[in-house]
């Protein structure tokens, strides 16, 4: 007992000098700085990145969170979470476009314009925030009776205005939420509405001096300088000033369920796990029992059912890819080459009307269309040829593989008896009698009774 009381006693000293420790060490480290990078296309994947990593920040009560941008633009809803994290961070968000020949496009504006100081990179640029969604004119296509008035105005007379009712709904909308962003972190409202409207752009020289950002900062190191000693606005009203000047910075990266995500939500992708969950289940459908179709077609139909979900998708086009492919598979056990033309055209035309967007990174390929189109087009040919063989070949069930079969008579009454054909007993009868043993010729099949007739004889070398 003395022992365990010795032993409990320095492990409550160790605990105690521990404890105490904490705060020096913590004093020893500095403030802490957390860099989460957005590189490539925004979409679920980023939203899902960002948002863990404001929560880790908070957890470890992180003095700021460096988010640097390189980005062509993304999804609308994923932006949106994204800016909606940031808004209701306690943790101060500092936006920063780097390195030098990154930028900050589309979606990247809005997010950086979120943030509570925004600095770009010597070399980088920030705008063309205009919303370009599915629902316009189609490019290469007359969009409409060219106005004559409007040519003889000067570019500076009038503001570009939307083709149609849904495009203007999205532009001022959009004008709206970037104003009000501006509004909030006191930046220029009236050059986020010309990055709209216009897609208007500026290096980063030209957005210091248009007001668009707080700073230019050449590198990291260089951006702690210059942010050490700044009071910013959190989440809640409550100010914040930052001391960065000795700050350790820890690089976040994604966790797996990001990795996950940003692998699976490529429309692409999800256009092709679709496509293999349909197979896998068609092949189980026709050989039932494989079991490994089935289950892989099920995980995959899965997959990319949850990977359309987090993506904008055109149900109207989903519903053409089914009654496609549902066509094709008619087409392929009912030949009638309508009926097929019908579901391939339906196919390809739901593919191209799927996805409802298109922002940079979230495009359909063509060439994935037309390789997944082929290969249903393929499988179908193949069937079809399968049917043909088997049409043309020799009939092996039925009462016409029966004729012509040989039987071996094995009991004989008057015109009726019993034969052994095919593997087979059989009753049968006849207009001859015949005797047990004989060999007879099926002649024909009549509610299962085999009529038989006495088998022709056989020539040898050619004489009778």
């Amino acid at each position: 007992m003395q022992t365990v009381k010795a032993a409990l006693v320095v492990a409550m000293a160790v605990v105690a000098l521990v404890v105490s420790l904490l705060p020096s060490l913590a004093e020893e480290r500095g403030p802490l700085a957390l860099n989460v990078a957005i590189d490539g296309a925004i979409g679920p994947a980023s939203a899902s990145y960002v948002k863990e990593a404001l929560a880790r920040a908070g957890e470890r009560r992180a003095d700021m969170v460096i988010l640097r941008l390189n980005t062509p633009g993304g999804l609308n809803t994923s932006m949106r979470e994204i800016i909606a994290d940031v808004l209701a961070s306690p943790v101060p968000v500092i936006g920063y476009v780097a390195p030098s020949g990154a930028h900050a496009a589309s979606a990247g504006t809005y997010i950086l314009y979120a943030t509570h100081i925004s600095v770009m990179a010597p070399g980088t640029n920030i705008g063309a925030a205009t919303p370009v969604q599915i629902g316009g004119p189609i490019p290469g296509l007359p969009s409409g009776t060219p106005d004559k008035e409007r040519k003889d105005k000067k570019d500076g007379d009038s503001q570009p205005e939307p083709k149609d009712a849904m495009t203007a709904k999205a532009t001022n909308d959009a004008v709206a939420f970037i104003r009000s962003l501006a509004e909030l972190r006191g930046r220029n409202a009236d050059w986020a509405e010309k990055a709209v409207r216009e897609a208007a752009t500026l290096s980063a020289n030209g957005a210091l001096q248009a007001g668009v950002i707080d700073l230019i900062a050449r590198d990291q190191a260089d951006l702690l300088g210059q942010l050490d000693g700044r009071v910013v606005e959190v989440a809640g009203g409550k100010t914040q000033r930052l001391a960065t000047k000795d700050a350790v910075v820890e690089t976040l990266d994604p966790g797996w369920v990001s990795r996950f995500l940003a692998v699976i939500t490529d429309p692409n992708v999800a256009f092709i796990l679709l496509m293999v969950g349909v197979y896998g289940l068609i092949f189980e459908f026709m050989s039932p029992g494989a079991v490994a179709p089935g289950v892989v077609g099920t995980i995959c139909l899965l997959l990319g059912l949850y990977a359309l979900n987090l993506l904008p998708i055109n149900y109207a086009g989903l519903a053409l890819m089914l009654v496609g492919i549902v066509l094709l598979a008619i087409e392929a056990f009912n030949p009638t080459v309508v009926i097929g033309l019908g579901g391939l055209v339906a196919f390809v035309l739901g593919a191209l009307m799927l996805f409802r967007v298109e922002a940079p990174g979230y495009r359909l390929s063509w060439s994935v269309v037309a390789i997944v189109a082929a290969t249903l087009v393929g499988f179908v040919l193949v069937v079809f040829g399968a049917l043909l063989r088997a049409r043309g070949g020799p009939v092996r069930v039925g009462a016409q593989a029966m004729r012509g079969l040989s039987a071996e008579v094995l009991d004989w009454s008057e015109n009726e008896g019993h034969v052994f054909a095919h593997g087979e007993r059989w009753q049968a009868r006849g207009a001859e009698a015949f005797e047990p043993g004989e060999e007879v010729e099926v002649a024909n099949i009549i509610d299962l009774t085999l009529v038989v007739r006495r088998a022709p004889a056989r020539t040898d070398g050619g004489t009778s």
